[in-house]
């Protein structure tokens, strides 16, 4: 069954920002902030990938009026990944973890409101019913391969390792 582009991706969104919210709850123990934020990683790992790989490219193919917001979608989500890559290496009783995860939260949350308020309208006005469930249909296809984890490239992982040292 075909399904919307932009309806799947903010199914996506709703579901990371549950998890926002019972982050932010000041009756989540630590560990279990912990666990909320290893299951936003996974997710986040997922919806970044079928967006790069999916949502961007054809959006740009198709509207190439919207290239500067697909450009800049690309750079909120370098900067998401250069956090999450940090977060991977804690755990929830590292000083900062709360911190950094707040941080990412702010980032995601930024990037949400951006696509789902200015660009999916955008997004819904250029496009036909048809090419969103052809997307969705991509989208659905790049899930089930998506990797769930972040990929660190080595040279990333030694300036991280460098920074946090």
């Amino acid at each position: 069954m075909s399904r919307d582009a932009i309806v799947m991706l903010k199914e996506d969104h709703k579901e990371v920002k549950a998890l926002f919210r019972e982050f932010r709850k000041s009756s989540t123990t630590p560990a279990r902030k912990g666990k909320i934020m290893e299951k936003v990683i996974e997710l986040l790992t997922v919806h970044t990938y079928i967006e790069n790989e999916v949502m961007y490219p054809r959006v740009r193919a198709l509207l190439p009026e919207l290239e500067d917001d697909v450009l800049e979608s690309y750079e909120e989500h370098h900067v998401a990944d250069l956090l999450v890559m940090e977060l991977m290496g804690m755990t929830y009783k590292d000083e900062r973890f709360e911190a950094k995860s707040t941080v990412l939260i702010e980032n995601v949350e930024h990037h949400i409101d951006e696509e789902e308020d200015e660009w999916f309208p955008k997004v819904r006005e250029g496009l036909s019913r048809t090419q969103l469930r052809e997307i969705g249909d991509e989208l659905a296809a790049a899930k089930e391969t998506a990797p769930r984890r972040p990929e660190q490239p080595s040279a990333l992982k030694k300036t991280i390792d460098a920074v946090i040292a």
